[in-house]
């Protein structure tokens, strides 16, 4: 029955909960199917399946708070959890900001997607794929190892139920492929990647041009060199500016911007970007990596303006952060079975500029073109950042040798207002930007 009818199954735990003295709950059930496999030096070494059920239930007993969490969806168990949580949450401290979704913020109609692939691959389909994506990358010359080709596909449902008369249930797919490979030889070695990810299989790349192009840009990163340090312009790859979207996500989340511990609270309605930068957030693009019908508390979503000509729109909110701010829920709730939800961005992209990615870098006498970051040296209070790389050293406006061994710095806060982006916006990842020009940073090298 947990299969075929999770509406029926949440509801009844609500109907429980209240029984036991709840005044509101709501209810969660995720399954998920998976199946990997990785593929190493033309040998094949993992087939894996999973299946999964997960139950959650959050119940309030006046301003008190209570999670509880199963795997073990057997009617003995289920049937314990109401009471169990109740006499939680007596004994927790009382949480005021903590609430369901009013009523009048539900979502009602649902889009289509389009974010189920409806045909799972069979093993020897996903066996293939692996195969050909590390044979293409080892195919490449001077390609010496590898660390493996992998392929997986995964399914998830997501059902969803409250008190207050809402229910609401989807289901996503995802196709994978990447790989892994090295060039060179003893200390001279480099390595780099490449990976792909879509919905629906017809949008996957090819494994053998996600091989190509990882056992390309691998052969390029070899005899790397040092520069010295300096202040110059980064130029940020796509792969690598995405990173700075998820920087600001995090620094515009309701919950952060509650407690004071980001950069950007009081920038509100204030320029943050230049003018010609707009960021959009939208949990309703066709299959969009991030996209779902309605948030974690089964609030309306719809695509938003975060930044609109350079100046901040909103913050991301759930229930519990907007309250605390005084402010109507954005839809961004994000949540898990165990605990409570939280803001998080979805399709979160930075609309593309005017410049291809060399008219941007065409009047750069030296700089950084950065296709990689290592580390996680970024301050959310402060906005201080210092991240390894590596990429490739700009000279009179041309991408020229490859550099490794450095480490780049500044402040998020005078990036973003000295950032411009290029027009080869494409939406590969869930946090999509184009190349993207940021002036005066440091390069600390040799």
């Amino acid at each position: 029955m947990t299969k075929t009818d999770p509406q029926s199954l949440l509801q009844r735990l609500i109907e429980a909960a209240r029984r036991a003295g709840a005044d509101a709950a709501d209810a969660l059930f995720v399954e998920g199917v998976s199946a990997s496999v990785s593929y190493r030096l033309c040998k094949l070494e993992d087939v894996e399946r999973a299946e999964s059920f997960d139950l959650g239930l959050r119940v309030f007993v006046g301003h008190r708070v209570a999670f509880v969490s199963s795997t073990d969806l057997s009617p003995r168990t289920v049937a314990e959890l109401p009471a169990r949580a109740v006499n939680m949450a007596k004994l927790a401290p009382e949480d005021r900001f903590a609430c369901l979704a009013p009523p009048e913020l539900l979502a009602r109609d649902f889009p289509s997607l389009d974010i189920e692939d409806t045909e799972e691959p069979s093993a020897d389909m996903l066996v293939e794929r692996a195969r050909a994506v590390e044979g293409a990358a080892m195919a490449v010359v001077g390609i010496t190892n590898s660390e493996g080709g992998g392929a997986s596909f995964s399914r998830n449902t997501v059902a969803l139920a409250t008190s207050e008369g809402f229910y609401g249930r989807y289901a996503a797919t995802s196709h994978n492929i990447g790989v892994a490979v090295l060039a060179g030889e003893g200390t001279g070695m480099e390595r780099d990647y490449e990976s792909a990810s879509a919905r629906n299989l017809s949008d996957l790349q090819s494994p053998e041009s996600i091989g190509r192009h990882a056992g390309e840009r691998t052969i390029a990163r070899l005899n790397p060199r040092k520069v010295r340090s300096q202040a110059v312009p980064i130029v940020y790859e796509p792969r690598a500016s995405s990173g700075l979207l998820g920087h600001f996500a995090s620094a515009i989340s309701g919950a952060s911007v509650a407690r004071g511990v980001t950069f950007l609270k009081d920038m509100l309605g204030k320029p943050v970007f230049s003018a010609t930068v707009n960021i959009i957030d939208d949990p309703h693009r066709l299959r969009g990596l991030r996209s779902k019908p309605f948030d974690g508390e089964g609030v309306r979503n719809t695509r938003r303006a975060l930044i609109e000509n350079g100046v901040l729109q909103t913050w991301l909110l759930d229930c519990a952060s907007a309250r605390q701010l005084n402010l109507t829920t954005t839809g961004h709730a994000a949540r898990g079975t165990g605990g409570p939800p939280s803001p998080s961005a979805t399709n979160l992209y930075m609309e593309r500029g005017t410049q291809t990615p060399d008219e941007l870098m065409a009047d750069i006498a030296e700089g950084l073109y950065v296709t990689e970051l290592i580390g996680m040296g970024v301050n959310g209070v402060t906005g201080d950042y210092s991240r390894g790389a590596a990429g490739f050293w700009i000279e009179n406006g041309k991408i020229g040798y490859p550099v490794s061994g450095v480490t780049i710095a500044g402040n998020l806060k005078d990036m973003y207002a000295n950032l411009t982006p290029a027009s080869d916006l494409e939406f590969r990842y869930g946090f999509n930007a184009p190349t993207i020009r940021v002036e005066g940073m440091t390069v600390a090298g040799a």
